[in-house]
């Protein structure tokens, strides 16, 4: 049986429901966390890098910088935007 299952003898459950929605948050922001990181690297990547080397170029690795901050700064934009809707 896993954690997740209901127990089938009248002992507790080993985590909380508390504890459940604190490990399901974590699960999720990791997983938001990973496919930002993918998007950003992909859409930065295919922006910047015209000649793709052994190493980065001044103007490609500012170019990434450049981009990278936009989409953080776009992506706090948005979620403060969606949070004060509420």
């Amino acid at each position: 049986m896993d954690s997740f299952s209901s127990p089938s003898s009248g002992s507790s459950p080993k985590f909380s429901q508390d504890d459940l929605m604190d490990q399901l948050k974590l699960q999720l922001a990791q997983a938001y966390a990973e496919e930002f990181l993918e998007t950003v690297r992909g859409k930065c990547f295919e922006k910047c890098i015209t000649k793709p080397g052994s190493s980065l170029s001044g103007s490609e690795s500012s170019c990434i910088s450049r981009c990278i901050e936009r989409y953080i700064e776009a992506t706090g934009i948005i979620g403060r935007a969606l949070f004060n809707q509420r």
